[in-house]
């Protein structure tokens, strides 16, 4: 006697969702390279890289579409359903940091140690050219308390060396953070101030952010001020404050070197 074997269904929602998630994946890969290595302008990039966000997001739910309809159904695909959900959850981990920090840290995109007397950028021809001709615009003093009450800890560093001294740390200090610096101006003069402007890049998509930073004599040695403003965005999470904060160890660390 011959028997029927009769197999259940597989979830189509988990095949797609598999499917899709491979396919976020590619596109987010291939706008990360197109965007870290500048081949592309800004905008089309991050609609490349938005889509592949996206893509996982829809994988994500058809995933969970799966799970429903095998549970209830008893249909086959679990194995195809996790792999859609572990690989788009995956591409989604990095953007979900974002969205964690946009949600608990303040809307800002302009930092400085100084909120009362931000150090302001340099307008040289130098300077405009490496900037593309853009000039950070001033920040209001509403915004600058709002950045005190987020990062009380960000604050000039003073040290017991002379201007010409703290010019050349504040250099080094720039140069080991890996910041391409575009313009230097030693301390003297008529106010005796000294500055380096420079430009830093984000980690992944190698976005452009613009830093100033001011020597100011002191009777007791110098003031160190560093002002970062990112160039694209209402909202830098967080990455302005971090990147002063580690520079302002790097030159610390460099003074103490000197003892």
């Amino acid at each position: 006697m011959r028997r029927l074997i009769i197999e259940e269904p597989v979830s189509r929602a988990a095949i797609w969702s598999r499917r899709i998630a491979w396919f976020a994946l590619a596109v987010t890969a291939v706008a990360l390279v197109l965007m870290r290595f500048q081949l592309v302008d800004v905008l089309p990039g991050a609609i490349s890289l938005a889509a592949g966000i996206g893509l996982a997001v829809l994988a994500v739910l058809l995933a969970l579409a799966a799970f429903v309809r095998i549970w209830m159904e008893g249909r086959r695909g679990v194995g195809a359903a996790a792999k859609g959900l572990v690989l788009a959850l995956v591409i989604l981990a990095y953007p979900g940091l974002f969205a964690l920090r946009a949600a608990t840290l303040p809307r800002l995109n302009d930092v400085s140690t100084d909120i009362e007397d931000a150090p302001a950028f340099s307008r040289s021809r130098i300077a405009l050219e490496a900037r593309g001709g853009r000039v950070p615009p001033e920040v209001t003093r509403e915004t600058r308390l709002a950045q005190r009450a987020a990062y009380p800890q960000i604050a000039p560093l003073t040290l017991d060396v002379s201007p010409e001294e703290a010019f050349e740390l504040v250099r080094k200090a720039a140069v080991n953070r890996g910041w391409e610096v575009i313009e230097t101006v030693r301390p003297g003069g008529r106010v005796g101030l000294g500055r380096i402007e420079a430009i830093d890049r984000t980690f992944l998509l190698r976005l452009p952010d613009d830093i100033t930073v001011r020597i100011r004599p002191r009777v007791d040695g110098s003031r160190i001020d560093v002002r970062s403003a990112s160039r694209l965005g209402s909202h830098d999470l967080g990455q302005n404050a971090r990147r002063i904060r580690a520079y302002l160890d790097e030159v610390s660390n460099l003074a103490l070197a000197l003892r």
